[in-house]
């Protein structure tokens, strides 16, 4: 937090990217908000430049041409990556963007700027901003500046949201969110805390407690070969949404290798199961899953 003139309290929070033009983040063309932080390890995760809450380097080998524009820029004499003071003085200079740094302090003035440059795109298509990460409710205040500042513009505003936080906060947002998009993984525990890291009782409570107080939630499960694609589980998450009136949508998304290489740019380990070699669901997989939520009166898509 920091102030403005008269001592004003100015929210601030740090966001790793701005992406204009998303047609998979709710309805109509958004605009959407990456927020860093997330407590969750999921060994699939497409961005896990979200999961650290800090600015850090990202390091892309395969772009370096050797020419130590790098070297030449840094005052600290280029450091190891975990000593790096993330000054920037390295990827300002780097010719083929080799090296950056991935998340920056924004303030709640500096997103609406930005965001408020598509509206007429949201207006056309029924879009507005959508805010994800990471998971957003690590930055719960940061958060609910933001949508009070897009509510106060009148631009349609969405969460997506696994749940990962104190119901405290998440229900404090909720009369400021217009959809909730909630990622729900598995049911069962012990495969819970394997592929993410984290116990899923705190998300399923929240999913139970935002149900009774918002009116619009969309459930999108990840579909991940060797985690979730049996028909055991997705049973049992057919039956923990079946019947939820606020619950207007089931999504199936298909795992994909998106993610491929971003591990190494950030320093991290590539998870053994990715080692492995994990292919995409085949869609007549996709489709008998579909047939098991619209069996328990689920309106269920593929894909988004």
């Amino acid at each position: 937090m920091v102030y403005g003139s008269q001592a004003t309290p100015v929210a601030t929070g740090t966001v790793f990217n701005l992406q204009r033009y998303s047609l998979h983040d709710g309805p109509g063309i958004r605009t959407t908000v990456f927020l860093k932080g997330c407590p969750a390890r999921c060994w699939w995760c497409h961005n896990p430049e979200s999961q650290d809450p800090h600015p850090e380097i990202a390091i892309s080998s395969s772009y370096c041409i050797a020419c130590d524009a790098c070297l030449l820029a840094c005052h600290e004499g280029l450091k190891p990556r975990e000593q790096c003071v993330l000054c920037g003085d390295c990827s300002s200079t780097c010719p083929t963007g080799a090296r950056s740094v991935v998340g920056s302090t924004m303030t709640v003035d500096d997103v609406v700027s930005q965001v408020l440059r598509d509206r007429m795109f949201f207006e056309d298509s029924g879009g507005g901003v959508t805010f994800s990460g990471g998971e957003p409710l690590s930055q719960p205040h940061f958060l609910k500046a933001l949508l009070a500042a897009f509510r106060s513009h009148e631009i349609h505003t969405c969460v997506d949201t696994a749940g990962l936080c104190c119901s405290d906060a998440l229900l404090e947002v909720a009369p400021l969110v217009d959809l909730f998009l909630y990622d729900l993984k598995c049911i069962d525990p012990a495969r819970h805390l394997e592929g993410t890291g984290v116990d899923n009782r705190q998300i399923l409570e929240n999913l139970e407690r935002l149900s009774t107080v918002h009116h619009n939630i969309w459930i999108r499960i990840p579909v991940v070969p060797g985690f979730n694609d049996d028909n055991e589980e997705m049973e049992r998450l057919a039956r923990a949404v079946a019947g939820r009136h606020a619950v207007r949508q089931v999504w199936l998304l298909p795992y994909h290798e998106t993610w491929a290489g971003k591990p190494e740019r950030y320093g991290k380990e590539l998870p053994i199961k990715a080692r492995t070699g994990v292919t995409p669901p085949a869609p007549e997989e996709l489709e008998n899953f579909a047939r098991i939520f619209r069996d328990h009166g689920c309106t269920t898509s593929i894909g988004g």
